[in-house]
Formats: structure tokens, sequence, C-alpha cells
């Protein structure tokens, strides 16, 4: 079983619609979705604020390739354009983390760094993961720590930049019952 923790965000066109189209295309693999939040872009590019959210998914048989194919044909259809580092986009899908029944998967792959290498300097990535998975573990840097510790590290400035919208993804969990991403 391969579980993947995806980072998805959307500053052009229908944002909203971008990321429901993501947790639309991933159907019964979507185990958790976070709350929708609005927060600045980061990078240094002057451009509109973002959308994003997290979702967790699950797939017997897919690797940590599989969900980097997943991510970038969603972009794709999302008529994503790779013209400026940083710049804005129709809709990003990053793969955070990605666990299999051996442990957390680790690539040194540039076209698939795993643990995603700056998801620890990103409160717009772990604000809403810790929606979803409040226990969470992020290693970054050699070094193991709850994301609420990464969290709490970075400058108030980046953690404030990061808003919850009253926008939801799914009314309802994949499963039966109530939807962790839809706590008050």
């Amino acid at each position: 079983m391969s579980r993947a923790v995806l980072s998805i965000g959307s500053n052009l066109g229908d944002r909203l619609a971008h990321l429901k189209s993501v947790v639309d295309e991933l159907g019964p693999r979507v185990r958790a979705v976070s709350r929708v939040y609005s927060t600045a872009p980061w990078g240094g590019v002057e451009q509109q604020d973002f959308l994003n959210a997290v979702v967790v998914a699950e797939d017997e048989n897919f690797g940590e390739y599989d969900w980097l194919t997943l991510g970038r044909d969603l972009e794709a259809a999302a008529a994503r354009v790779r013209v400026q580092h940083w710049g804005p986009r129709s809709l990003d899908v990053d793969v955070v983390v990605c666990r299999t029944g051996a442990g957390e998967v680790r690539s040194d792959d540039p076209e698939l760094l795993l643990p995603h290498p700056r998801a620890h300097e990103r409160a717009f990535v772990l604000v809403p993961w810790l929606d979803v998975e409040p226990e969470a573990d992020l290693t970054a840097n050699g070094h193991t720590r709850p994301v609420s510790d990464w969290l709490a590290g970075l400058d108030e400035t980046e953690r404030d930049g990061v808003h919850r919208t009253e926008f939801v993804l799914v009314d309802h969990a994949p499963d039966a019952g109530s939807h962790p991403g839809d706590r008050p």
C-alpha cells in the first residue's frame, strides 16, 4: 500500500475548480482532504494569492513515481504552463511524502525529491496537512520532527500568511463517518 500526502494549489482561473479536479480524479483513493486555505504567493513573484489544500491518498498499486505522474497529468489537464519559477499556476500538485509498508520513501532523484525538500519551510503545506494528520511527522535536513514543530519554527509572517477559507473540496468522507477536513 502506498500512501501519499499531496499539496495542491492554484492561483489562476477557477482556482477552487482546479483543486476539486484533483479530489475528483483521485476518487476512492482519497483518505482525507484538508480545508481550503488562501495563502500569499511564496518565492517573491508578484501574483494573485493561492488557494491551497492537502490531500492524503492511498493506492495499493501506486509507487512514488505513479503519484508524480498523476500530479503532472492533473496539472496538464488544468492547462498548467511552466513559464516562471514560483510563478502563477492554474494547478500545482506536489508529492510531499510517500509511505509504503516499508516506511517513508526517500528519493534523491531530481525529478522526485522525497520527502519534498522545502515542505518544512512552507506554512501553506504544513497548516492544511495538520488539518488531516495532526500527528504527522516530516523529515527534513536529516531530522524527523512533528509537522507541528516545523510549523512552530517558521517565521510568524509565514504562518500568518495562511488563512482558512469557507471552501471545502468534499462534502463528506470517502468512507462513512465525519471527514477530518470538515472539523470547525
